[in-house]
């Protein structure tokens, strides 16, 4: 089955996969630097779902409601996407050891927290204006669902955050 995307939608679903694959990268990175095993395992099991949101929306982009033809393509892009990755986390972790002098400790991980935390609020923000722009039913419901996983994956990361005094609400 085809969707017949109106520009906006178009527009908006194109802004949304940059985002996703920006936290998909942010994601990757981050649980490659952190000494956490927990932290590492939440970074890629959220880094999963948010591939899994790409994949929806680059779907939606291509016209197709199957799962081949959208994943091949993403897999392709994401593929770029890790070597990015790989670079960016080179640069980091040269900015981290020379910042702390080699350590990696407590700070590292709450700044990735705080950053991703932010993230995500962002994100999900920006989906309450594809939600409303969207004449497609199907895409709306879909982005609606995307939108919650954002939320949640918000949600674990200030539990995680809270759980490890990085984050203490008044």
């Amino acid at each position: 089955m085809t969707h017949q995307l109106t520009q906006k939608e178009r527009s908006l679903i194109q802004d949304q996969l940059a985002h996703e694959e920006i936290c998909i990268k942010k994601y990757r990175g981050y649980a490659n630097l952190t000494q956490c095993q927990e932290l590492r395992n939440l970074f890629n099991e959220l880094a999963q779902e948010e591939q899994n949101h790409y994949d929806t929306l680059n779907r939606y982009l291509e016209g197709q409601s199957g799962m081949q033809q959208g994943q091949a393509q993403g897999q392709g892009q994401m593929a770029q996407a890790d070597a990015q990755t790989y670079a960016w986390n080179q640069q980091s972790q040269g900015q981290t050891q020379a910042g702390q002098g080699g350590q990696a400790g407590q700070p590292d991980d709450a700044a990735m927290c705080q950053d991703m935390l932010m993230t995500e609020k962002f994100i999900s923000g920006a989906y309450d204006t594809s939600v409303f722009e969207s004449a497609n039913p199907q895409l709306r419901r879909d982005l609606q669902k995307i939108q919650d996983d954002e939320q949640k994956h918000g949600e674990k990361i200030f539990n995680y955050m809270q759980k490890h005094g990085y984050y203490n609400p008044q």
